[in-house]
């Protein structure tokens, strides 16, 4: 037993699959008690069973249940919980939901609201990183009033452009423009898009930048002005806008860029006063200048890798934060050691990539020195079809990216899933691929690599 005491009594969990087990493990390190929170279709999921309480929030649709605030709020109150982690997607970015945990009197785990919002609306956030000098593409920076305006912008920007959801994330409400013509033809359609995926169908304009890197740089703040960025994490390997392979560092950063972009991004945080752990996203061109893109306010999906290479448990920081503590890291303490890889596994057909749900019959994770598997599924789970179709997250670690391209290699080759299809096929094909391996992709690889 730590003679420390833990940062928090109780916390519950407002969140599914294997980010919630990777909170658990992390809160049982630090000695603090769990709360699941399910819905009737997860009843039987890994984060139900190995949470010290468990309780069920509503129906299978992430509306009446894992979107549902009363519901997750009824829960904290009658599980006696002091805080709530809402791990990435569903409501860890909501302002909303975080303003009402604290009127709750309850600490959400996660940024401040007045942060949300700050950066979770794109428009504003591009105001705040303009304010920052944070190198930006040219773009509006506040949501135009309709097809009219929004040609004028391009036409003063210049062709291809890109317009995107002013609410967006996670890929949705994007479109690459070329023309006018396209433009006059998309704006209503990628207006609805954004309309059905945010609540909100606000859209601006930002030059497209043709052949970038998508590379992202991550951050811990505490209350007490205490800021430091950890490294970069390459996200380039992309289908649609939704990152399949992840790595860090990037192997196209000098030393020198990755300190620009680094001290950009603590610019920016410093702008909104932030707090807890987040992501900004960067643009790197072919002449590897950068320009932003947005902020998340959350613990990403892909952030083992930083953990891989910097030793820091992202999770931990990110509860201690809220508690109140300070950074347990100074900027100093941050040593990018190897080169590391995630994959995400997800139940679909390696050709078509539609959701491919069912019932496992046969399970077999790799292991070894440097493997890590976040997962949360088991011999028999059935995957539902009612929630993102990730099912694991492969992560290896190796002296250099050479070794970690073969231990990636290997496990991929180790890892079997039966009864239903998945992304493990499409991955070898990339681990395999001269062009990946010598890193001469873009975002555009994918799309290029399917082509072949």
């Amino acid at each position: 037993m730590s003679s420390k005491k833990p940062p928090f009594k109780k916390i519950l969990i407002a969140n599914r699959g294997e980010i919630a087990l990777r909170i658990i493990r992390a809160c049982r390190e630090l000695e603090i008690k769990t709360v699941a929170v399910y819905s009737t279709a997860d009843e039987s999921s890994l984060h139900v069973k190995l949470a010290d309480e468990a309780i069920c929030i509503g129906p299978p649709s992430p509306k009446l249940s894992y979107l549902n605030m009363m519901s997750i709020l009824s829960a904290a109150e009658v599980t006696g919980v002091e805080a709530i982690h809402p791990g990435y997607g569903f409501l860890s970015e909501n302002a909303e939901f975080a303003r009402l945990v604290r009127d709750c009197k309850l600490t959400f785990i996660g940024p401040t609201p007045e942060n949300i919002e700050a950066m979770g609306e794109k428009t504003r956030a591009r105001a705040k990183a303009r304010e920052a000098g944070v190198p930006m593409l040219p773009g509006t920076l506040s949501a135009v009033a309709g097809v009219e305006e929004a040609i004028e912008a391009a036409d003063k920007i210049g062709y291809p452009v890109i317009l995107k959801a002013a609410a967006g994330g996670g890929g949705r409400g994007i479109f690459i423009i070329r023309s006018s013509k396209d433009l006059m033809d998309s704006f209503q359609r990628c207006s609805e898009e954004a309309r059905n995926a945010f609540g909100d169908g606000s859209l601006y304009v930002e030059k497209y930048c043709e052949y970038p890197r998508h590379v992202e740089i991550q951050v811990a703040c505490d209350k007490y002005g205490n800021r430091v960025y950890l490294g970069e994490r390459d996200c380039s390997i992309q289908r649609r806008h939704q990152k399949l392979i992840e790595e860090a560092p990037s192997a196209v950063l000098t030393p020198e860029i990755r300190k620009a972009m680094g001290e950009a991004a603590i610019a920016l945080c410093k702008n909104v006063n932030y707090e807890s752990v987040g992501t900004v996203e960067f643009l790197v061109d072919q002449d590897l200048s950068f320009y932003f893109m947005e902020m998340n306010t959350r613990i990403q999906v892909e952030h083992p890798v930083t953990e891989m290479v910097t030793g820091v448990d992202l999770i931990k920081e990110m509860i201690r934060i809220a508690a109140g503590e300070r950074l347990s890291v100074s900027q100093k303490d941050i040593v990018l050691r190897g080169h590391a890889f995630e994959v995400r596994i997800n139940a679909e057909d390696p050709e078509t990539f539609h959701p491919c749900p069912g019932k496992i019959t046969a399970l077999h994770v790799p292991g070894g020195y440097g493997v890590r598997v976040d997962s949360f599924v088991y011999d028999e789970y059935k995957v539902v079809p009612f929630y993102d179709s990730m099912i694991a997250k492969l992560i290896v670690h190796g002296r250099d990216r050479e070794e970690a391209v073969a231990k990636m290699r290997q496990a991929l080759d180790e890892f079997v899933v039966k009864g239903i299809k998945t992304t493990i096929p499409i991955h070898r094909q990339i681990f395999a691929s001269q062009q990946f391996v010598e890193s001469r992709y873009t975002t555009r690889f994918i799309e290029e690599f399917l082509q072949k």
